[in-house]
């Protein structure tokens, strides 16, 4: 929703050193948050199908759950994506809704990190393609 810091970038960055690695940021800077988040407004359904055609594909998703915002989608896309496998999350203590990532995680041993650091040397243990 704009408000978290571009933890994606910064990943970017991190990882830029493997060779075979293919990361995928949602962010946009053409985004135009006056786009009706609709099923019919062809650029929101364009964005949603991309992040979840990419999110299916992926080796890994890391999900960072900034402690100040509310990221309902990045919820959402931890529900959808539990049981698969792929995920790292990192989920600082103040986040609002903490202890339903924590249940979520323990359930379906999903691995999660106590910063950044180990967020991204997270990614980097997982095997890829």
């Amino acid at each position: 929703m704009g408000s978290a810091e571009d933890w994606q970038a910064k990943s970017e960055i991190a990882l830029e050193d493997l060779a075979h690695a293919l990361i995928l940021n949602p962010r946009r800077d053409d985004w135009d948050s006056s786009w009706e988040q609709s099923i019919g407004s062809p650029q929101f359904r364009e964005q949603v199908e991309w992040e979840l055609d990419g999110m299916d594909r992926a080796d890994v998703i890391a999900f960072y759950f900034a402690p100040k915002t509310k990221a309902p989608i990045t919820l959402l896309e931890l529900g959808l994506h539990a049981s698969g496998g792929k995920l790292v999350v990192l989920c600082p203590e103040d986040y609002w809704r903490k202890g339903n990532v924590d249940i979520v995680c323990q359930r379906y041993g999903i691995e999660q990190a106590k910063d950044f650091g180990g967020l991204v040397n997270a990614v980097r243990r997982r095997p890829q393609r």
